[in-house]
């Protein structure tokens, strides 16, 4: 996994939510997609000095979990008993061995830039997340496929900024929802298919704003938005 396959998998997910290919660089769709969500963080290993990402920083001590295997393996983790004088001894003696493990990454391929992943696979700077493939930029995220800059989702396949939502599909900004499809600015809502600005509402197509529209005045709005929401 590197920075190129990352935007290409980007750019699958925009031309299915947005019919438009994607041109913003991943510094650009961070800053305005992904600025909310709960990421891994850059540090680096306090043995090697290599980078590394880290879900939690608040130790300000870390080992990626290649170089914790290595130790464990080569020397192991135990320390020869000694004696100890005072309690600031035995705090020296803890935080040279209390490391935060980083980039803790299971049984997954092709995974960067993040930190505790479960069976997934082509995965760019991510956390907590698992059965997954093509995320971008997703907290909490699990049995989700080309999902960017979405957090506490699952089943959500081809979808942009989805939280606390599942079974949704080629759509953006849906919060809180279930079994949503084609759809923009969704919360609080279930079964819904090309819909937008919608809030509480359930089983409904063509619909803006709670409001019902016809098919083809619906489509029409929606070109706007979609410009609307890449240019803004």
């Amino acid at each position: 996994m590197n920075d190129k396959l990352a935007l290409e998998i980007i750019n699958k997910i925009f031309c299915s939510v947005f019919d438009k290919n994607n041109s913003f660089s991943l510094e650009e769709l961070l800053e305005k997609y992904a600025f909310d969500i709960k990421l891994p963080k850059q540090v680096n290993d306090s043995i090697t000095n290599e980078i590394t990402w880290a879900d939690s920083i608040n130790s300000g001590k870390f080992i990626t979990n290649k170089n914790m295997e290595i130790k464990d393996n080569k020397d192991g983790w135990m320390l020869k008993k000694r004696e100890i004088n005072n309690l600031q001894e035995l705090i020296d003696i803890w935080n040279s061995i209390n490391l935060t493990t980083t980039e803790r990454v299971y049984d997954s391929l092709n995974v960067c830039k993040s930190d505790t992943i479960y069976r997934s696979e082509n995965v760019y700077r991510c956390t907590d997340c698992s059965e997954s493939k093509n995320i971008v930029y997703c907290d909490s995220c699990s049995n989700c496929n080309f999902t960017l800059a979405s957090s506490r989702s699952s089943n959500c396949d081809f979808c942009i900024r989805t939280d606390d939502s599942k079974d949704c599909s080629n759509s953006y900004n849906v919060i809180c929802s279930n079994k949503v499809k084609n759809s923009l600015f969704i919360q609080d809502c279930f079964d819904l298919y090309e819909c937008m600005f919608c809030s509480h509402i359930s089983t409904k197509k063509y619909c803006i704003a709670n409001m019902q529209f016809e098919e083809e005045e619906y489509y029409e709005i929606k070109k706007t938005i979609i410009e609307w929401i890449l240019n803004s």
